[in-house]
């Protein structure tokens, strides 16, 4: 088998096992014996992977992105200080569900996302030009890419932002068989790459970035930020409980972009 090396630290990589994708590819599975980083060896499959942008399957979706639009307006309000004075971008931002539920609560956030149509938060589509962002969020992506450096380090440059907030199952210890982890996705052929704490950590210091983790919530950032609050603002308790407060004391712009969509649609 050939030698491959891992596209995080340059590590060794080695076969751990092999499992069947869309119900009949073969994938090869790899995980890098210094970092952790598992990936699949030459996923030749993905453009049938993602005719559909968004598996079929995922009955999760409007759960999740309400659940995360909880836990990052409260990161965003009470652990990073942010008021909504500033610009943010939802990277392969899906349907736009997120944008727009973060919009609703009054942060200034748009959208992107190239192999999928914005049905939730059209007239929000992010240009690059259009200014610096304050923070990037990247939910359920980095499973979903090939190369994790230079994704992180080309969606940062899109959006001149120092900050990627973002979230992947991780594991831990030896790598899980393929039908102990519904995390692996084998019958959509999306899930590609996966993570370990300590290959994110190996990912930030590469980057030259601090990195932070807490209850299921990921940060890649300049900033210095406080570890023990971070885990209290992005805990469900307190994000579910604090988020009435929240809209309170935001502005949530769910009227102004009404209004702002019928003027554009009005216009001769």
């Amino acid at each position: 088998m050939d030698e491959v090396r891992c596209s995080i630290c340059q590590g060794q990589m080695v076969h751990v096992f092999s499992a069947i994708l869309l119900g009949k590819y073969n994938a090869d599975y790899r995980v890098c014996q210094s970092c952790g980083y598992l990936k699949v060896h030459e996923p030749y499959w993905l453009s049938e992977a993602y005719s559909s942008a968004i598996a079929d399957a995922d009955t999760g979706l409007v759960a999740r992105n309400v659940l995360i639009s909880e836990k990052l307006s409260s990161l965003l309000f009470w652990g990073m200080a942010e008021r909504g004075r500033g610009r943010y971008l939802d990277s392969a931002g899906g349907y736009g569900m997120l944008t727009r539920l973060m919009r609703d609560y009054g942060f200034d956030f748009y959208w992107s996302d190239k192999y999928c149509k914005n049905f939730l938060a059209h007239g929000f589509e992010y240009e690059a030009g259009a200014g610096r962002c304050l923070a990037v969020t990247a939910m359920e992506v980095l499973e979903h890419v090939t190369d994790p450096v230079g994704y992180v380090e080309e969606t940062l440059r899109y959006a001149s932002a120092d900050t990627l907030i973002f979230s992947t199952e991780l594991y831990d210890g030896v790598p899980p068989n393929p039908d102990e982890w519904w995390y692996y996705s084998l019958p959509t052929g999306q899930h590609i790459g996966f993570f370990q704490l300590r290959t994110l950590q190996v990912l930030a210091d590469k980057l030259g970035l601090n990195f932070y983790s807490a209850n299921g919530i990921h940060i890649f950032t300049r900033r210095n930020l406080r570890k023990k609050w971070l885990r209290i603002v992005t805990s469900s308790y307190f994000a579910k409980a604090t988020a009435p407060l929240l809209r309170r004391l935001m502005k949530s712009k769910t009227m102004d972009d009404h209004c702002k969509i019928l003027s554009s649609v009005s216009r001769p």
